[in-house]
């Protein structure tokens, strides 16, 4: 893999891998997200991710959408808590096209106040469905339940009450406050030879007025676990149910151990610890996962499952039972290898697809200022003993520190 990168005066960084495919992928990368927002912004973020798509000093919302979309190309966003994106893919025939559009929607979006109106509607619309969800909502939910009363705790959407509070110059000093130059990465994925992609990136980017800060999240780091039990009363066909943990942030050494036990558990393979004992042998859970997310200064685990309600206590049981034998058994040294290999093999089936590959590429930029190659990430997994995996569970499912909610 060649990655090449490049910084503007103005602090804008660029990343770029060189694959061999006719079809680009290109994002720019904001570390602002929901967490930046202060209480009476709750929203704020999400909700100007919706609204730079809708206007610019010289496209309107019709323009935009079709921009990509007229060669074939697509166009996308998302908001994290921590981060900001915006991406498209297209035929790289079209790179100056792509970078003068992320470019234009990023930094000279005018927000229209007619279009203000009609998204804070559709975004209403997006927290009703959410609502309809539980297997969504309990996610979210239990983020709030885990992180209380700090910043990471609120969801990404906001409430109606406050976004209806939301006028045009308040999204303009937020857009203001977050969006500085050194905080901004654009990452490309393509054939295309670096040099012309450079040519491109300094045409549209190298204009933007330079306005620098220096992120510190350390204000409000997360530092006051308190575990937390609670049921809600959602008239449910399926009880839900969420289990876990604060854990290791996205700094942390210790998360490549964390990953390999929680993909041990409730990865993605139908083979994983919980979905043999919940859905194989004992037929109790449809759906049974673990996660492992992770923020600049901390991370949850937690595992998820869905059943009915006369089997709620016995999967728990199953659950804890299994968490135990990891806290107080090794693994054996065919156990942890065959455990390394799919954990490998599911990063490297994933960094194939060219879109994900320019979405961790840029995150990681974010986040470290460097790209770590797959023989490094997969090197770090190699080195990881069957004591860490131990000591790690024993530091993260203990019974006493555990949180749960349940839907019913």
């Amino acid at each position: 893999m060649e990655y090449y990168t490049h910084v503007l005066q103005n602090g804008i960084r660029l990343i770029h891998q060189a694959v061999n495919s006719p079809v680009a992928h290109c994002g720019i990368f904001i570390n602002t997200g929901s967490r930046d927002e202060l209480e009476n912004q709750h929203g704020m973020a999400h909700l100007i991710e919706h609204l730079i798509f809708k206007g610019t000093k010289k496209r309107k919302a019709y323009h935009i959408l079709s921009r990509m979309e007229d060669v074939g190309g697509e166009m996308n966003a998302y908001t994290t808590k921590e981060e900001t994106c915006i991406y498209t893919t297209f035929f790289n025939n079209y790179y100056s096209r792509a970078f003068d559009l992320l470019s234009d929607v990023l930094f000279h979006s005018v927000f229209p106040q007619k279009e203000i109106i009609k998204e804070k509607e559709v975004i209403i619309d997006e927290i009703n469905s959410y609502k309809d969800s539980p297997t969504d909502q309990i996610y979210d939910d239990f983020e709030e339940l885990v992180f209380n009363t700090n910043p990471i705790a609120r969801n990404i959407l906001g409430t109606k009450k406050v976004l209806n509070s939301y006028t045009r110059n308040d999204i303009i000093d937020f857009v203001m406050s977050n969006y500085a130059t050194n905080e901004i990465v654009v990452s490309s994925v393509s054939s295309v030879p670096f040099p012309r992609i450079l040519k491109y990136f300094i045409k549209h980017f190298s204009n933007v007025d330079q306005a620098q800060r220096k992120k510190n999240r350390n204000e409000y780091n997360f530092k006051s676990y308190q575990p937390l039990h609670r049921k809600n009363k959602k008239n449910t066909y399926q009880t839900h149910c969420i289990i876990g943990n604060q854990t290791y942030s996205n700094k942390d050494e210790r998360r490549y151990a964390m990953h390999l036990l929680n993909n041990l558990l409730g990865g993605p393979g139908m083979n994983s610890r919980l979905n043999m004992t919940l859905r194989e042998k004992k037929g109790l859970a449809y759906n049974i996962e673990s996660n492992y997310s992770t923020y600049s200064d901390v991370g949850i685990f937690h595992v998820y499952f869905g059943t009915d309600t006369k089997h709620l206590n016995q999967c728990v049981d199953l659950i804890h039972s299994d968490f135990k034998k990891l806290k107080e058994q090794k693994l054996g040294t065919v156990q942890l290898s065959k455990a390394k290999r799919q954990l490998i093999g599911q990063i490297a089936i994933a960094a194939e697809h060219n879109e994900n590959q320019m979405l961790a590429n840029g995150r990681s930029m974010i986040l470290f200022d460097k790209v770590y190659p797959f023989h490094e990430v997969a090197q770090k997994i190699e080195n990881i003993t069957s004591n860490e995996i131990r000591e790690i569970a024993n530091e993260v499912l203990i019974t006493n520190q555990l949180s749960s909610l349940v839907f019913y």
